[in-house]
């Protein structure tokens, strides 16, 4: 894939370098080159190594904890719009504080909807992202958000696994959309109505569970859990116990990001689950954890990239 419209450049922040080189292979195009310079104190600036003036700059970066992640694309964003760039496209495979999208208790912060006001006074003129923790996000914005799906690529693993008696689940009834459109997916890929299952689950707190059960038959099906985060993962790890004691033949996991944070890997590991599968908008190492399976979604932002160069429609793209 060559793009033969508009002069545009791509470059990575430390989160983004590995997923932006594969972008930069299917684009045809070179990385650009981005100096990040740190101090003792922990300051940090961003500087280009070549012209960006006139041109499309996109910017890759995951703003995953730590705040530095975020801190280092503003900085970039601000350096391409000091350096006359034509437009800032911030590429942010994963968003942070995304799970921040709404007041749940009184006296709380809304952190998607502040990253959000901080990236466009920064001077980002679009955003491309992968499976927004809640789709109203793309509202805290006022500039174009291009949200693409990472069921694209999972389902098409997915189906090469060549499972029978196939059903997807939801680990809480709030993924249960996420779920079903996965399940639609697959759907279009076997040509059978692939069924589902939801479980309902309650919170004791921030990474706690309280309670889990499943609301539906999984007995001698292999199951697909269908989630966009896994992060300490206790929730995939209970939900794949409960399918498992309900007769389940196997039981494997996809998820959009693979955050893996704390107790993450040893609970996978010991864990009822076959496989977990994520995508590689955060990097990964897998010797962390064997049973991970990471997919690639470099594909589906390099023919984004693509489309907004050539101005063409993306979801006639089939990329959504």
């Amino acid at each position: 894939m060559v793009v033969e419209s508009g002069p545009f450049k791509v470059f990575a922040g430390s989160q983004g370098e590995t997923i932006a080189r594969q972008v930069c292979e299917y684009l045809g195009c070179p990385l650009g080159k981005l100096i990040i310079d740190r101090f003792s104190d922990g300051e940090f600036s961003a500087s280009f190594d070549e012209s960006v003036r006139g041109h499309s700059v996109y910017l890759v970066q995951s703003t995953c904890p730590s705040s530095d992640n975020l801190m280092e694309l503003l900085l970039m964003i601000d350096a391409a719009k000091r350096a006359s760039a034509y437009k800032v496209i911030a590429v942010i495979p994963y968003f942070g504080w995304a799970r921040q999208d709404r007041k749940d208790k009184p006296r709380v912060s809304i952190g998607a909807k502040l990253v959000a006001n901080m990236l466009q006074t920064a001077g980002a003129d679009r955003i491309i992202t992968i499976d927004l923790h809640a789709d109203q996000i793309q509202g805290f914005f006022d500039i174009p958000v291009d949200h693409l799906y990472g069921a694209n690529v999972l389902a098409h693993y997915v189906n090469n696994l060549h499972l029978d008696d196939l059903i997807i689940a939801s680990p809480d009834v709030g993924g249960s959309k996420r779920a079903s459109f996965f399940a639609k997916k697959m759907h279009g890929l076997t040509g059978y109505e692939v069924p589902m299952v939801i479980c309902y689950k309650s919170r004791a707190g921030f990474n706690r569970i309280g309670e889990m059960r499943v609301l539906g038959e999984v007995e001698g099906k292999n199951v697909v859990i269908v989630d966009d985060i896994v992060d300490t993962a206790g929730t995939l790890c209970m939900a794949a116990k409960l399918m498992k004691e309900a007769g389940a033949k196997s039981v494997r996991a996809v998820v959009s990001h693979g955050v893996m944070s704390g107790p993450a890997c040893q609970r996978i590991m010991q864990s009822q689950l076959e496989e977990l599968v994520f995508t590689d908008t955060l990097p990964f190492d897998k010797a962390r954890c064997p049973k991970v399976t990471v997919v690639s979604v470099s594909e589906p932002i390099a023919r984004t990239i693509c489309a907004i160069q050539e101005h063409r429609s993306i979801s006639e793209q089939n990329i959504r």
